[in-house]
C-alpha cells in the first residue's frame, strides 16, 4: 500500500509540474504576443512648430526714362509740348508703399533751367492751389513747366491728382482726366512731393506715368531764349 502511494503521488508531481511548466510557458508567450499592443497604447503626444521668415523687398521694377518732349516750341510764337515717363514698383510689403518726386534745386527758383545760359525764362507752374496740385491748366503770360500723375490702378495715384470732374484732391474711387483740361497740374518743386500711395503689395509690379506738359504762350514774358532747357527730378521710394 506504501508503495502504491509513493509511485501514485510521484506520478502526480509530474503531471503538477508539467501543467504548471505549460501554464507558464503559454503565459509567456501571451505575454509575448501582447507586448507590442501594450507598449503601443503606451502613446505621448508633443507637439512643435516649424518658423521661416520672409523679408520685406521693395524696389523700383522699372525706372523712371530720361523725357524729350513731343516737339520743339517756336520762343516767339509759342507753342506747347508733352513727354512721359513711366515707372512700375514691385513689393511684397502687405501695407504697400509711397513714391515722391522733387526736383533738383539750380540755384534758381526754377526747375529747368537753359543748358547754354543757365538762366531761367521758362518758368515754375503757378497754379497750384495752397501747393497742391490743381484743376485743369492755369495760363500765364510767363512759359511753364507743369507735371501731373496717372496710375495704371488708379487709386495707386496720390489722392492729390485724383478727381471727379472740376476739384482734384478727391477720395480713391476717383482718378485723374484724360486731357490737359481734365488733369490735377503741379508745380515742380524742391521740396519732394508724393505722386503715388498704394496701399497694398504689388507682387507682379504697379506702373505709375508721370506726364510734363511745357507751354509758351505767343510773345511770353520774359521770352525763352533758342536753347535747350532742362530739369532734374528725382524719384524716392519708400515701404508704409
Amino acid at each position: 500500500m506504501i508503495q502504491f502511494s509513493a509511485q501514485h503521488y510521484s506520478k502526480s508531481a509530474w503531471f503538477a509540474l508539467v501543467a504548471s511548466t505549460t501554464a507558464v510557458a503559454l503565459l509567456f508567450g501571451a505575454f509575448l504576443l501582447a507586448e507590442p499592443t501594450v507598449s503601443y497604447g503606451q502613446v505621448d503626444t508633443s507637439e512643435f512648430t516649424v518658423k521661416q521668415t520672409i523679408t520685406g523687398e521693395t524696389s523700383f521694377l522699372v525706372e523712371p526714362a530720361d523725357v524729350v518732349t513731343t516737339n520743339d516750341i517756336s520762343g516767339i510764337t509759342g507753342g506747347n509740348a508733352s513727354g512721359t515717363t513711366q515707372f512700375s514698383v514691385v513689393s511684397n510689403n502687405s501695407t504697400g508703399y509711397y513714391v515722391e518726386i522733387r526736383f533738383n534745386n539750380n540755384g534758381t527758383d526754377e526747375a529747368m533751367l537753359g543748358d547754354t545760359t543757365g538762366t531761367d525764362e521758362i518758368k515754375d507752374y503757378d497754379g497750384d492751389v495752397a501747393g497742391e496740385p490743381s484743376y485743369g491748366y492755369t495760363a500765364s503770360t510767363a512759359a511753364q513747366f507743369a507735371y501731373t500723375v496717372s496710375s495704371d490702378t488708379p487709386a495707386d495715384t496720390e489722392q492729390s491728382f485724383l478727381n471727379s470732374g472740376g476739384t482734384c484732391n478727391q477720395p480713391a474711387g476717383s482718378q485723374n482726366g484724360t486731357t490737359k483740361a481734365t488733369k490735377c497740374w503741379k508745380e515742380p518743386t524742391a521740396t519732394a512731393f508724393e505722386i503715388v500711395n498704394r496701399n497694398t503689395s504689388a507682387g507682379l509690379g504697379a506702373t505709375s506715368t508721370i506726364e510734363f506738359d511745357i507751354t509758351v504762350p505767343a510773345s511770353a514774358v520774359p521770352a525763352p531764349i533758342a536753347q535747350t532747357y532742362t530739369a532734374t527730378a528725382t524719384l524716392t521710394l519708400f515701404t508704409q
